[in-house]
């Protein structure tokens, strides 16, 4: 998965501020506790130096080890337990003390060996989702929320059904792209004209796969050029972002393309469009295109290889109706 570095730090930096928070916490009850009932201050003083001991005794001879081991180990149960009963009656839960992590896994380190903790990935998931919602401008852009009734009910001559019919197929099939999503997913063209949901079904589309543990990146198609610009050509600082950002438009589990033919159409865009989407392919990442451009379209304005790529590797879902924005203004 490729993890984008500033959510990432933002999602360590939540996790340590939980684990202080938990600490301070933790450190509280334990007053509470040895305010309540001195005793087990001693008991836990006690358990420390049986710890020390087993230390100690480590620098013996093996015999010696084995013999100190086992009494220190008894001795340890034993405080334990009378700790436990010390808890019980002085009104405690015997387990009051007990829990000293957030996370038993990782320890709150967020990792588990080079592993990242599920703990750490999703906080990192929650700083995702609150990037597309940002990005995407999202609401409750959800597909519960998607809003069938705005599509002229009218049987359209050229659909041979009505856009509402229509577009409750597209609706269903994003949805089940969402839930089903994965390595054998398909990729999804999605085409029409301005103002018909297709961005609010790919933010539907984004928040349920970011859900699912999967990477998501949404950007615009001149954002993603200037990038791919960015990083080959730039002599500035700026071209370290650029690279980072390149690697994760070609490395995502799943990349949100929106606006595609909005650019300004050159050869190198077209390289770097191609670059793209080859790569996503021949890795078997998965990747969404939104665009005003219908397929006969794209030939006139994209090379023979990109327009193969789509044409042969992408579910294609033309988008019909009037525009949604006019049709919620009454016009």
């Amino acid at each position: 998965m490729a993890y984008n570095g500033k959510l990432l730090a933002k999602a360590k930096q939540r996790l340590q501020s939980r684990r202080l928070e938990f600490e301070q916490a933790h450190d509280k009850r334990i007053q509470q506790v040895y305010d309540a009932c001195p005793h087990i201050r001693e008991i836990d003083d006690a358990l420390k130096n049986t710890i020390i001991g087993v230390v100690g005794a480590a620098l013996g001879d093996k015999v010696a080890i084995e013999n100190t081991v086992s009494e220190l180990r008894e001795r340890n149960l034993a405080l334990q337990e009378q700790r436990r009963r010390e808890l019980v009656s002085a009104g405690f839960a015997s387990d009051y003390l007990d829990d000293e992590y957030l996370c038993s896994r990782c320890h709150d380190t967020g990792y588990v060996g080079a592993q990242m903790c599920t703990c750490l990935k999703q906080l990192y998931n929650d700083e995702l989702r609150a990037s597309l919602s940002s990005l995407l401008k999202l609401g409750d852009e959800t597909f519960e929320t998607f809003n069938l009734s705005l599509y002229d009910d009218t049987p359209d001559p050229e659909l041979g059904i009505s856009p509402r019919s229509h577009m409750e197929v597209v609706c269903e099939t994003c949805y089940r792209y969402a839930e089903k999503f994965g390595r054998a997913s398909t990729n999804l063209y999605l085409n029409g004209a301005p103002g018909l949901g297709k961005t609010f079904l790919s933010a539907a589309i984004a928040n349920v796969v970011a859900n699912k543990g999967f990477s998501v990146v949404y950007d615009t198609a001149h954002a993603v050029f200037s990038a791919f610009e960015d990083d080959k050509f730039s002599k500035t600082g700026d071209q370290k972002t650029a690279r980072g950002d390149v690697r994760r438009y070609l490395e995502s589990d799943l990349l949100i393309l929106d606006d595609l033919g909005t650019e300004m159409t050159t050869a190198f865009t077209i390289s770097a469009l191609y670059e793209l989407i080859n790569t996503r392919l021949m890795t078997n990442k998965k990747t969404i295109i939104s665009s005003n451009l219908s397929t006969a379209e794209l030939r006139g304005r994209y090379s023979a290889p990109i327009v193969s790529r789509i044409d042969g590797e992408y579910m294609s879902l033309r988008f019909y109706g009037r525009d949604i924005r006019l049709v919620k203004r009454g016009l």
